[in-house]
């Protein structure tokens, strides 16, 4: 344990260290993760890391899924639910078949069900590092949705693919039928048992007198609770974090405050960006032990790095072959669908090839690989367990710094986003705030201008004068600046006066943190 916990520690503290330096150089965390899982695996001497493959799923996926949910707009998933639903389950299906026909065809000994297996690990794209590599470049708010909204369904897809292959390698067979109807019981009761327990929740926290603390901690186990009352009860605990994580989500005004909210949000930030490091970490950590295993079942090296490359490949040209297949059934039966920007010819060919080189994979195909359990129900050693953990590290490996580096480039250079007639961000920030000041003002205006006292009538003439304020007479980067040196100055006078010993220091942290809120107020302006 005296070991281990400097080894923990030094892991994090690499994570942050590699998080700093992608934001130097402008490229997205997760390539360089994964980069470093790959070279610290050559340090010697480091201590072996080992998660126990049945617990894998109940430590990272839950908390991973849950914060996902959150983060994805309800709103724009809704809007694009066919483009979204269509890649959750058919493309996933199709890109799993394909890498199930295509390894069993080139990869001896490969079974249908280990392929099946394989495909169904290594189809979802991650979220996480889409969001992440996407950040550098401007896409339309749309692309950005159904990019959130496919990955976090694919992952309730694919996980379901990945239960039904692991139990056909293991039984050695697979009954349609008895398939189908756990199939559907996995998908319709998870979503149902999601949607109860958050329901439960929002209930729950909402009529108990919490605080931020308990509000916080209490965020942080209801996914696991999800997650755990449905694999009981033999559904996808994965839609169960999923259907409950959106439910709450969109109730997350009802049953939280804003101090809970402004905390939560900065706790499971750093909760989430630790949990995707600390997975790549272990993988490059096991890749010692994987490539050894594939000695000794007589795989070289060489050959195994061929099949990473040939399945990276299949799972691309899957993906194109899908959007276009998409595209042309959005064209003949929904054309009204398609955005309005994607009129011309060249938009209509280029799209669906952009959207097919954004599948980069990540942390739940890792978490996947790694549930793989190390021998089967009766005794015998898991068929191509280390193969099948270093193919996905290829896969996660090559999308990450091949898709991942180019991304940005082809983006910008290729100017794919230039039809589409979305509403410049700036024009929307100002309407929303215009609405706001008039809301305000006829508020105050209908409750309190009969009233004759001062204070009110200033309050009104305030919010009158902000009505007629335009957007560039209110604020600019110079007053922004200068407002925000004013709130440096105040923590300085605040820090001195912290020095008072009839001043409580509770009474200037307080202070302290309201300026902190208003700072990220002017900086969000």
């Amino acid at each position: 344990m005296h070991s281990t916990l400097p080894f923990l520690l030094a892991m994090i503290a690499a994570i942050v260290l590699l998080e700093m330096w992608a934001r130097k150089l402008k490229i997205a965390y997760p390539i360089l993760l994964v980069v470093a899982g790959l070279l610290i695996s050559f340090i010697p001497g480091l201590p072996m890391v080992k998660i126990n493959p049945d617990l894998i799923f109940f430590i990272f996926l839950p908390p991973l899924l849950f914060e996902a949910s959150w983060s994805v707009s309800f709103k724009e998933m809704k809007k694009w639910w066919r483009i979204i639903g269509s890649f959750a389950f058919l493309v996933v299906f199709f890109t799993a078949f394909s890498v199930a026909i295509i390894t069993n065809y080139f990869i001896p000994g490969f079974s249908i069900a280990l392929g099946f297996l394989l495909g169904g690990i290594v189809s979802p794209p991650d979220a996480v590092s889409t969001s992440a590599i996407t950040s550098f470049v401007k896409i339309p708010k749309s692309f950005s949705a159904i990019l959130q909204g496919e990955s976090l369904m694919n992952d309730a897809s694919s996980l379901i693919i990945f239960r039904f292959a692991v139990i056909a390698v293991g039984t050695g067979q697979f009954i349609w039928h008895e398939a189908a109807t756990t199939f559907l019981w996995m998908v319709i009761g998870g979503a149902g048992i999601g949607l109860l327990l958050g329901w439960i929740f929002v209930k729950f926290q909402k009529l108990l007198p919490t605080d931020a603390p308990s509000d916080i901690a209490l965020t942080l186990i209801e996914p696991y609770f999800m997650y755990w009352i449905a694999e009981e009860l033999h559904c996808s605990g994965v839609l169960a974090v999923v259907a409950g994580g959106l439910y709450m989500s969109v109730k997350r005004l009802v049953f939280l405050n804003s101090t809970s909210r402004v905390r939560g949000y900065s706790v499971w930030e750093s909760f989430i960006f630790i949990l995707n490091g600390i997975v790549f970490l272990v993988i490059g950590l096991e890749l010692p032990e994987i490539v050894q295993g594939l000695r000794v079942k007589g795989i070289p090296l060489s050959t195994a790095i061929g099949y990473g490359v040939m399945v990276t490949v299949v799972l691309i040209v899957a993906r194109i072959i899908s959007s276009y297949v998409a595209m042309l059934a959005t064209i003949i039966f929904r054309p009204n669908v398609a955005p309005s920007g994607a009129s011309s010819n060249r938009t209509r060919l280029t799209m669906p090839l952009l959207l097919g080189w954004t599948g980069m994979r990540g942390v739940v195909s890792l978490a996947a690989a790694l549930a793989i359990p190390a021998v089967m129900a009766n005794g015998a050693d898991f068929p191509f367990r280390n193969l099948i953990l270093f193919i996905t590290f290829v896969v996660i490996l090559l999308t990450l710094v091949v898709q991942g580096l180019t991304l940005p480039y082809i983006l910008k250079r290729g100017k794919f986003f230039t039809a589409f007639l979305e509403e410049p961000e700036e024009e929307t920030r100002q309407r929303i705030k215009h609405g706001l000041r008039e809301t305000n003002y006829r508020f105050l205006k209908d409750k309190f201008d009969h009233e004759h006292d001062p204070g009110l009538q200033k309050l009104l003439k305030i919010w009158e004068a902000k009505i007629e304020t335009t957007g560039q007479e209110g604020m600019n980067e110079k007053t922004k600046t200068i407002l925000i040196e004013m709130l440096d100055h105040q923590r300085r006078y605040l820090s001195e006066l912290n020095k008072d010993p009839s001043i409580t220091e509770e009474l200037i942290r307080t202070q302290l943190y309201q300026i902190d809120l208003e700072e990220e107020r002017l900086k969000a302006i």
